[in-house]
């Protein structure tokens, strides 16, 4: 038994006739009256009884026409799962440890929608194709396509004394518990802001990245200038407006010049590119100036 068989019985069970099945399958009546033989012959049964106008259907027919289409259309399903991975050309998509989830998930769900579509492989970390990271993150000979822009905040528990405003000036803190990533390239940007709680950054707690520093703050464990989106990625955080000059970060796509020639990234560049200068202009309805 074989798919060309189960078509052709699948045809002549739902046409009731040798003749409108062979011309729905585009095959002559001879070859499609063998076909139906030989699976009868496979199964040892009758399965149509050869009517002056047409057939009649068996017991045996009835029975198996609901596993035939079943058959048919998981391999129907197969075929075309393999015909996509043929047709949409790959991409591999690294991703920053420090990007927000609400952000990496729009992303995602308009990366789907490229034309013509693409077989996204997402990877943590400097990796792939192309990466999706804050563009101080980028290295020298990259490319780099911006998407969106942030304003950092001051990340506090909720239980913080801070957590009932709505605005501080991080220079006039007089914190013992700032968390900080002294690693990270935004690191010497943020010491500014600090000002007179500088002397107390020698005893604070560091953390390896800002993702981890969020989580330090949603802790309990301190204070923490964070991008807005991290922040929002834990509930037990609230967003503190910086007063002044305010530090931002730009996140976008690095990559090398060559992988321009990727058909994947041309359309990904494409969807994201137009999908992004949409919403750039309501994008950062709190924006104040750059640091």
């Amino acid at each position: 038994m074989d798919i060309r068989q189960l078509k052709a019985f699948v045809a002549v069970f739902e046409e009731r006739s040798i003749t409108l099945a062979a011309q729905r399958l585009f095959v002559t009546q001879p070859t499609l009256s063998v076909t139906i033989r030989q699976l009868e012959e496979t199964l040892g049964a009758t399965l149509f009884e050869r009517l002056p106008r047409g057939v009649a259907v068996s017991e045996d027919a009835r029975l198996l026409y609901p596993q035939a289409r079943r058959l048919l259309t998981q391999a129907e399903a197969l075929a075309r799962m393999f015909r996509q991975r043929r047709d949409c050309p790959p991409l591999t998509l690294g991703v920053d440890a420090d990007i927000g989830r609400n952000q990496l998930e729009t992303l995602l769900a308009r990366a789907g929608l490229a034309s013509p579509a693409i077989l996204l492989d997402v990877r943590e970390g400097c990796c792939g194709d192309a990466r999706l990271a804050a563009e101080d993150l980028r290295c020298e000979d990259e490319l780099f396509l911006p998407l969106w822009e942030e304003d950092f905040v001051l990340a506090v528990p909720a239980a913080h004394r801070l957590a009932s405003r709505e605005r501080v000036d991080p220079a006039l803190l007089d914190e013992t518990d700032w968390i900080v990533c002294p690693d990270h390239p935004s690191h010497q940007r943020l010491l500014d802001l600090h000002g007179a709680a500088a002397p107390a950054l020698a005893v604070a707690a560091r953390a390896g990245s800002l993702r981890l520093a969020a989580h330090m703050a949603a802790a309990g464990l301190g204070v923490a200038l964070l991008p807005a989106s991290l922040a929002d990625d834990h509930p037990g955080l609230k967003a503190v407006l910086l007063a002044g000059a305010t530090p931002s970060r730009r996140v976008g796509l690095c990559h090398a010049a060559q992988a321009l020639e990727l058909p994947a990234l041309q359309a990904l560049r494409a969807c994201l590119r137009s999908f992004y200068e949409q919403r750039r202009p309501a994008s950062r309805p709190n924006a104040r100036r750059r640091a």
